[in-house]
């Protein structure tokens, strides 16, 4: 079963949802699959080298006050997951872009998976700036990518443009938010969905891939 997660490495939902994917299949032994990291881009505007949070924060949601009640609730959820927002640690608001092109790279690697738990885990909890090159390439090296290698990487052109073609793809899909699961190209659920409703999409797509 080929699962495509299209996230932004920016999202904390994106965080939330994909744990909960990971915790349904650990409970699924059943049921082999592949994951497919396909980016999306929620500020495609972003400078390349990010912005202030505070600046971030007017733009996005108006002012301190609303994001901090949206925070304080995704913080909640997510203590329930075993996740530890702390959006008070964030300075930097940066460009996914880069990230999105090292996870790619990762994949031929097989390392894509650690590597994007470990890019969710160093912005969000540890108020990393996953846009500065040092970083990815520090968390890269924690997954046991070669630092010098990632430098090399991140500092030419490669893989930006299939993260921008990936990004309309999902646009040209309907996908206007994430996270957005597709399973086997055939059924797709959008959103930090509880585990029970992640399953019942598996069983679903197990059953038509049987059928057919």
């Amino acid at each position: 079963m080929k699962i495509e997660i299209v996230h932004d490495l920016v999202c904390p939902w994106c965080y939330l949802g994909i744990r909960r994917l990971l915790r349904t299949l650990r409970r699924r032994p059943d049921i082999g699959f592949e994951l497919i990291w396909r980016p999306f881009l929620l500020n495609p505007d972003m400078p390349r080298l990010g912005m202030a949070r505070p600046d971030y924060v007017v733009r996005k949601f108006g002012g301190e006050d609303r994001a901090r009640r949206l925070y304080a609730t995704i913080t909640d959820v997510g203590r329930q997951e075993g996740l530890h927002f702390r959006f008070d640690r964030i300075r930097r608001t940066p460009s996914s872009i880069d990230a999105h092109r090292l996870v790619r790279h990762a994949a031929f690697y097989g390392l894509a998976d650690r590597l994007v738990e470990a890019l969710f885990a160093a912005h969000f909890t540890d108020g990393y700036d996953i846009g500065d090159h040092a970083i990815l390439a520090a968390v890269a090296a924690s997954c046991g990518m070669d630092p010098m290698a990632v430098r090399r990487f991140l500092a030419s052109d490669e893989e930006i443009e299939a993260v921008h073609a990936d990004n309309l793809r999902a646009h040209r899909l309907g996908i206007n938010g994430v996270p957005c699961f597709v399973v086997d190209g055939m059924h797709a659920i959008a959103g930090a969905q509880e585990p029970e409703v992640i399953e019942r999409l598996l069983d679903i797509a197990t059953i038509d891939a049987i059928r057919f």
